[in-house]
């Protein structure tokens, strides 16, 4: 069998986000809005700080208007809440992304519930949830999930009825919301976690593969169906055998899974990317909504 593709999502996360650049241009000229994003971050966590930047970056890429916000480590919960209300009332601010992890004193649940869900880009809002998951459309669609089934599509086609779909995660964040996603494409999908009766049997059943669990190089080679899509979106540091040196590793043993699937998503370079390209289109999706106009078809798959 022939070494599996390489799945490019870097390539395909520019793509998306010259389109969506591309719309926001439309969107202020047919009906003079400017989407905006407001992100908030609480204290100086160092890998935050750069998630920040590049959020900020990207948006003003698409043409949209960035807002940061910064609070201290010390902030208080209601502090973070009033800022949040405010944001919510300002009508040139259509998403809100509150940077995780929040300080251990903030309760994060709290503070994802006080978004607007109409502002929620995130998609981590309970409205949000329960619209993917009971299939109500105008949900806002967790970015990475969303990254992911339209980076099966790109290999697999639109039409992905009746496959086999492994989930190994269940977070809020991933593995639910993907599972959702898979399902209204009309695959028998399965969730896999911790507790799962020989895992790699599950795996084997698969069509497509999605890991999402944190566990390096979790997925072996011998554990993926032949043929399978495999989508990794873990992001696991682990130490090198260079003193200090570490690496960054997926979910699943790459070179091994290259030996087996069709085709692969390498880490870096992968779902990463992705993410922060459907937060660009979320932003859009909410502002088109705001401004009465068509929302893009690929914020709504």
């Amino acid at each position: 069998m022939a070494e599996a593709r390489i799945i490019d999502g870097k390539q395909f996360a520019l793509g998306l986000r010259a389109r969506v650049a591309k719309k926001v241009w439309s969107l202020k000229r047919d009906f003079g809005v400017t989407p905006g994003l407001a992100v908030v971050l609480v204290g100086e966590d160092p890998a935050s700080q750069v998630y920040v930047r590049s959020k900020g970056k990207a948006t003003q890429e698409a043409g949209m208007a960035s807002f940061d916000h910064r609070l201290p480590a010390e902030a208080t919960e209601q502090q973070l809440l009033e800022l949040i209300e405010r944001l919510n009332a300002d009508p040139a601010v259509n998403g809100i992304l509150v940077q995780l992890p929040l300080p251990k004193h903030i309760d994060t649940a709290r503070a994802l519930a006080a978004i607007d869900p109409a502002k929620d880009v995130d998609g981590f809002h309970v409205v949000n949830a329960g619209k993917l998951a009971a299939g109500i459309p105008g949900a806002t669609i967790p970015c990475t999930p969303l990254g992911c089934l339209m980076l099966v599509r790109d290999v697999m086609g639109r039409n992905l009825r009746g496959r086999r779909a492994l989930v190994i995660g269940r977070s809020n964040i991933v593995g639910k919301p993907m599972a959702q996603l898979l399902l209204q494409a009309d695959c028998t999908v399965t969730i896999a976690h911790s507790r799962t009766v020989d895992i790699a049997e599950e795996c084997r059943r698969a069509d497509i593969l999605v890991a999402a669990v944190g566990r390096p190089e979790l997925v072996r080679g011998d554990w993926i169906k032949p043929g399978a899509v495999v989508i990794d979106v873990g992001m696991n540091r682990v130490s090198t055998a260079e003193p200090g040196k570490t690496r960054l590793v997926g979910d699943v043993a790459f070179e091994e899974a290259m030996q087996v699937a069709s085709a692969v998503t390498p880490v870096p370079g992968g779902v990463g990317p992705m993410t922060i390209a459907c937060l660009m289109l979320n932003t859009l999706a909410s502002a088109c909504r705001a401004a009465g106009a068509p929302v893009p078809a690929e914020a709504a798959p």
